[in-house]
């Protein structure tokens, strides 16, 4: 498969990576094959090839949403060269492979406000959309305006945020996973540089305080249910602090699983199934998991 993938000269090819270098759990496990295609062009290439062969593949941002459950034996393709980046006034068109994190430091640095929320968010614009992320009361679908995709007849089409339904932490994308988003254009409010910057900060230092950020994680592990937390819910079974293998429910947060070291993705899992199993019969909740199992 990967002598016959070199040969489209789609994108630049590696083969047998290490799963903790480009996941942040950093969890045990090797991936096949990683492509990051070249441009438009050399995605629908691959794409088209990959249909035809009906192979596995997943499309990664920045690996911050992922739990891998042991190697993983298709193509994964991260979009790292569609980083573009194009500011006019209050509208930004930004690629769908540029760092989320960046992106709203240098908003905050335009006097631009509107994207605060995301300065505590790892990973990449695509990504952010698909899962429409979001913190502090605010999310992605309050600010983007348009996406530039690739649909599964592969052609480039643009959706509107009417189009894209997004909810609590999902969107149009998560349900048709074959449409991939190359662009978005992000409307934005101006702003005073030093308000924004202000509230940066004291976001920051609550985050330090709140959250393990010494640990490898994937930050939030379950949605809140309506009226409650996920967290607290946790620590009310008892699981805070609790150990599975090289996995671990933070102690400072209940929300997240901690790589203490050397976690595998099956040592994650099973503390996912046995959280939400003793929540379901405790309280009658289901908790929705908020990351991704990938197989």
């Amino acid at each position: 498969m990967v002598a016959e993938l070199k040969k489209l000269k789609c994108g630049k090819i590696y083969e047998d990576v290490d799963l903790k270098k480009i996941t942040s759990y950093k969890l045990k496990g090797k991936a096949k094959c990683v492509i990051i295609p070249n441009d438009q062009k050399g995605l629908i290439t691959l794409f088209d090839y990959i249909k035809k062969n009906k192979l596995k593949y997943k499309i990664i941002g920045g690996g911050s949403n992922l739990i891998f459950d042991g190697d993983y034996d298709g193509i994964l393709i991260r979009l790292d060269k569609f980083d573009h980046l194009k500011i006019e006034d209050t509208k930004i068109v930004v690629g769908a492979g540029y760092n989320l994190i960046r992106l709203a430091l240098k908003c905050a640095r335009n006097s631009l406000t509107g994207l605060e929320f995301a300065t505590g968010i790892p990973g990449t614009v695509g990504g952010a959309i698909v899962n429409n992320a979001g913190a502090y009361k605010s999310d992605m679908g309050y600010i983007v305006e348009e996406v530039l995709v690739i649909t599964p007849e592969l052609e480039i089409k643009k959706l509107y945020n009417r189009d894209l339904n997004f909810h609590y932490r999902t969107s149009f994308f998560k349900e048709n996973k074959d449409y991939i988003i190359l662009q978005a254009t992000i409307v934005l409010k101006r702003g005073k540089k030093d308000a924004i910057m202000a509230v940066i900060e004291d976001r920051k230092k609550r985050r330090l305080m709140s959250q393990p950020l010494d640990f490898p994680s994937a930050g939030s592990v379950f949605r809140n249910p309506v009226n409650n937390f996920a967290g607290k819910l946790i620590e009310d079974i008892g699981y805070k602090g609790k150990n599975e293998g090289g996995a671990k429910v933070s102690e400072k947060h209940a929300n997240f699983i901690i790589n203490t070291g050397d976690a595998t993705g099956k040592d994650i899992i099973k503390l996912i199934d046995e959280i939400k199993e003793k929540v379901k019969k405790e309280y009658d909740i289901d908790l929705i998991l908020e990351q991704e199992i990938v197989r």
